[in-house]
């Protein structure tokens, strides 16, 4: 299985810090956020990696992360998003580092309190189809600003909604995805939202209409450091405290 860690975007939810680097590239707690994304990986035998990121910084990662066996991976490629077009357009840019292979999508502003190693071994005995990882949240109010799956009576996903105004479950879909080898050929027949991207949630759906849409409910906690400013610190404030990764 290849991992792609997905670290672009304009980072306008956390200005102005980001006026001067890449969001990614801030801290949490004592070291760049992107590292807690590749440890993740490596933590759960994922080795193959490729890094999408885009922007005036991106040489940035080359200089912090060089060929990354620093941080234990085997192999680190880099790929270029020309401009911010979504989620499913950066995958895209890794279709031929992932070949015929699975893949594991990381957005680079979560961060986990435990290990991914569950779900990545429960994906490889997956026999096709794609898995995703949901949180539980709480608040309906925060819900509305998720992606939140439908759950039908033996809990399915019937579908997953965008920013729903009235949240079907409170489960919020983290930004870490697992696809089978047809995802890129899903992308390709993507057309732009309204927000002129292509949207990883129409990928997810794709999978979720033909019944092949696993998922595993994390434990402990998820943020997402990109989230807001208040949502950055409270992310910092928790791995300072209670670490991140933890098996």
């Amino acid at each position: 299985m290849k991992g792609v860690i997905l670290a672009g975007g304009s980072g306008t939810r956390l200005n102005p810090l980001t006026r001067i680097t890449n969001k990614h590239l801030l801290p949490i707690y004592d070291r760049p956020m992107v590292t807690y994304a590749i440890e993740a990986l490596v933590k759960a035998d994922v080795t193959e990696l490729m890094l999408v990121t885009g922007g005036t910084h991106a040489g940035e990662f080359l200089r912090l992360l060089g060929n990354g066996h620093e941080y234990g991976i085997g192999r680190l490629l880099y790929a270029y998003q020309e401009r911010p077009g979504g989620i499913a357009e950066a995958l895209a840019l890794a279709e031929r580092f992932v070949g015929g292979d699975r893949v594991v999508v990381v957005l680079a502003d979560n961060i986990l309190e435990r290990s991914i190693a569950g779900p990545v071994r429960s994906f490889q005995r997956q026999p096709h189809g794609a898995r995703i990882l949901l949180s539980a949240v709480d608040d309906p109010a925060h819900l509305r600003h998720l992606g939140v799956p439908a759950l039908d009576s033996d809990g399915r996903v019937t579908k997953i909604l965008e920013k729903p105004d009235d949240p079907p479950s409170h489960y919020a879909v983290t930004g870490i995805y697992f696809y089978d080898e047809r995802v890129f050929e899903v992308v390709s027949t993507l057309e732009p939202s309204s927000r002129g991207e292509l949207e990883i949630t129409d990928v997810n759906n794709w999978y979720v209409e033909r019944a092949q849409m696993e998922y595993d409910v994390l434990d402990g906690f998820w943020g997402d450091a990109g989230e807001s400013i208040d949502a950055y610190y409270a992310v910092n404030d928790f791995v300072r405290l209670h670490g991140a990764n933890k098996g």
